[in-house]
């Protein structure tokens, strides 16, 4: 009995057709590496979730990035106030002259 499986599936094997397309014969019409008639919705439904994890990912960074730079930038300008506000208390410049480069620093 069992050389006689043998000898099917080598038969099948040299009419060019694997043994196991043979074996698969679906009632309904469709093989798992053919596709289903739903394979499409759930297609369309992981690439449309495929751009979203995308999209939140490049947008993530991209507010990272521009956090980071900000944060850079106001250091900065806090570090400057606070030397013109030293300057001023230590008397090198007086009020107006204060004023004006505050307004510049802003």
């Amino acid at each position: 009995m069992k050389g006689v499986g043998w000898t099917v599936t080598a038969a099948l094997s040299t009419l060019g057709l694997p043994s196991s397309v043979w074996a698969q014969d679906r009632p309904w019409g469709w093989h798992p590496m053919w596709g289903h008639p739903m394979w499409g919705v759930w297609g369309l439904g992981m690439g449309l979730m495929m751009l979203t994890f995308w999209i939140l990912v490049i947008v993530t960074v991209v507010f990272l990035v521009r956090w980071l730079t900000a944060q850079g930038r106001a250091s900065r300008a806090d570090a400057a106030l606070d030397i013109l506000r030293q300057r001023y208390a230590r008397g090198e410049i007086n009020r107006e002259e204060f004023e004006a480069r505050k307004q510049d620093l802003a």
